[in-house]
């Protein structure tokens, strides 16, 4: 969402955007890596933790309400899922209008269903997001698709200067193939550990990069990280898995890349796919949530069922052997990043909605809550 903030705030400053004023706010913890951001992009800041709402719900309210007035907000917006709910169940007793953001396909209480619909307006990041929640009781008048966007000069296609295979001791020849995520049974890097392992003599020069940490200190997230190691282990395999963490900044790394492996079992509107593909990185992928309304099989991408290493890897040697189909995945892939998921585009279509709210409301033609 900074970002859409950030482009549509540069739009403002060069006459690009008409109509009224925007003047956001953001409201978060006191501090931490938001603040920070926002300071960064120059975006006014007010510290409003959700903690809060659970401990002192009235004062909450107090307290959101007097921003509202102070800073004249004429909606809030919240922007994950889980906000949106403690936000729903408030928006009643608010000032203002509200709406927030599905960034997840996971299953809601009837109670939490109850909540989302209390907002003016809903936004999902895909289709798939869309019609998921729509199936579990939220109101399909509320809610809208609109596709996430990514900076494509920033992320765009640049030749190799071989630095990672440097870096990782890694011969010239050796084919770097990223998972990029958190690392989770959701994101099934199993899927990718089994893949490897049935490639180990078919492409010996496969590399497992393993970008990205796990979150979660719950003993199962403990134990699927773990075996991530072990099946590489069993298979006298440990030199090609690859761990690197959390990377900053990914537009250096994707160009260094042979291939991108998005193992998800479930993706609502997966960023490293956007990412990836702006960047001309040639994509195997499981065709699940938003990812098939990101690429397309066998024109942009090559997309498998979830949960099958066999399929996997035969999309993972197939990909690797045609050279033409790698390069005809980079073109189009691109293409579709800009002409479907710009930041521009994105920050235009929010500001619409956001701006369609808050007409619909002044004119009374506003949905009751």
């Amino acid at each position: 969402m900074l970002a859409v903030l950030e482009s549509l705030m540069k739009s403002q400053a060069t006459g690009e955007l008409s109509g009224s004023r925007l003047e956001p706010v953001i409201l978060g913890p006191e501090c931490g890596p938001l603040r920070d951001e926002c300071q960064r992009a120059g975006l006014s800041y007010r510290t409003l933790g959700l903690t809060e709402l659970a401990e002192n719900p009235k004062q909450f309210v107090a307290d959101l309400n007097a921003i509202i007035q102070t800073e004249k907000l004429r909606l809030v917006h919240a922007n994950s899922l889980s906000a949106g709910r403690k936000l729903g169940r408030i928006a009643a007793e608010l000032s203002c209008l509200t709406s927030a953001h599905f960034r997840d396909i996971i299953k809601l209480s009837q109670s939490a269903v109850r909540d989302l619909n209390q907002h003016a307006g809903l936004i999902a990041v895909s289709n798939a997001t869309r019609d998921f929640h729509v199936s579990q009781g939220v109101d399909p008048s509320r809610i809208v698709t609109i596709l996430n966007g990514i900076d494509s000069n920033k992320f765009s296609p640049s030749e190799p200067t071989g630095w990672l295979r440097r870096e990782l001791g890694l011969p010239p020849d050796a084919i770097l193939a990223a998972v990029i995520g958190q690392i989770c049974l959701r994101k099934g890097q199993d899927d990718v550990a089994q893949a490897a392992v049935l490639l180990r003599d078919r492409l010996p020069q496969l590399h497992i990069l393993l970008i990205g940490q796990r979150y979660s200190s719950k003993d199962e997230s403990v134990a699927f990280d773990e075996e991530l190691t072990r099946i590489f282990r069993a298979a006298r395999m440990e030199d090609r898995l690859v761990r690197l963490g959390w990377r900053k900044e990914m537009e250096t790394v994707y160009p260094e890349l042979d291939l991108l492996i998005h193992p998800a079992r479930q993706e609502p509107l997966g960023r490293v796919l956007l990412e990836a593909a702006a960047c001309g990185v040639p994509i195997v992928a499981t065709n699940v949530g938003g990812t098939p309304e990101i690429v397309v099989h066998q024109e942009s991408a090559w997309l498998v069922p979830p949960k099958s290493p066999v399929e996997l890897a035969e999309g993972i040697e197939y990909v690797w052997n045609h050279p033409a189909i790698r390069r005809q995945y980079q073109n189009s892939g691109r293409a579709r990043v800009l002409s479907r998921f710009s930041i521009e585009q994105s920050s235009q279509n929010h500001l619409s909605f956001w701006s369609h709210l808050i007409e619909q409301s002044e004119t009374g033609n506003f949905v009751e809550k």
